[in-house]
């Protein structure tokens, strides 16, 4: 599976990294293009018009560019990108995630909940396991995401994974399968590019005790 949770083989198009040169699926990347005045714009849904210029879902390779001049050099003429490009991008990928974990929960693809998740999960029902990075320990370890790869999420914080299902804070909630799962499964992959320090890094499964009572 590729960083954003798709088989290679199901990847429409690869693009090339301005930071690293390395080429991948436009999935682990983020689009941008210049603005009419000059300045560089994150182009998270890639529907801006202009040449796309590529840079990989990751902190360090954005505030490479954004100090090399790469954006200039790729897009071959003056261009403003200031130092507090990583974070835009971090913010508008954490709203895209809190977007369709929302159209999700209104489907019914998501639920919150320590018991409905607990639920999703010992029917089998959950294909992800989302937890919030600034919730207890003790009661995210009693439960254990769904086996393979891309199951676990858990560099949300609870007032975005609330904010997603219409509450102050959130601690645990569950995906299924199908439905815009694999998309969300996607867009956290890259942001977690940006919040490198939380979490485990591209939703793999964490060690954790069966699904139990939380204290």
């Amino acid at each position: 599976m590729t960083r954003g949770g798709r088989d290679k083989s199901e990847d429409e198009s690869e693009r090339k990294c301005i930071a690293s040169g390395e080429t991948g699926p436009k999935t682990g990347l983020v689009r941008f293009v210049v603005g009419p005045e000059g300045q560089i714009v994150p182009d998270i849904l890639e529907r801006l018009p202009g040449r796309g210029i590529w840079v990989s879902a990751d902190r360090e390779r954005l505030a490479l560019a954004v100090k090399k001049g790469l954006f200039a050099r790729a897009a071959r003429t003056q261009v403003r990108a200031g130092a507090e490009l990583p974070d835009t991008v971090e913010a508008l990928l954490a709203r895209r995630v809190i977007e369709l974990l929302s159209l999700a929960r209104k489907s019914g693809d998501a639920v919150t909940g320590y018991e409905k998740v607990k639920e999703w999960l010992v029917k089998g029902t959950a294909r992800v396991l989302i937890q919030a990075e600034d919730g207890s320990e003790r009661g995210k370890s009693k439960l254990r995401p769904p086996d393979g790869k891309n199951t676990l999420i858990s560099w949300l914080t609870a007032g975005e994974l609330g904010l997603a299902f219409g509450r102050e804070r959130a601690i645990h909630a569950a995906l299924a399968a199908g439905g815009l799962g694999p998309r969300i499964v996607e867009e956290a992959a890259r942001l977690s590019g940006f919040r490198a320090q939380m979490g485990e890094p591209n939703g793999e499964q964490v060690g954790g005790a069966p699904a139990g009572k939380d204290m």
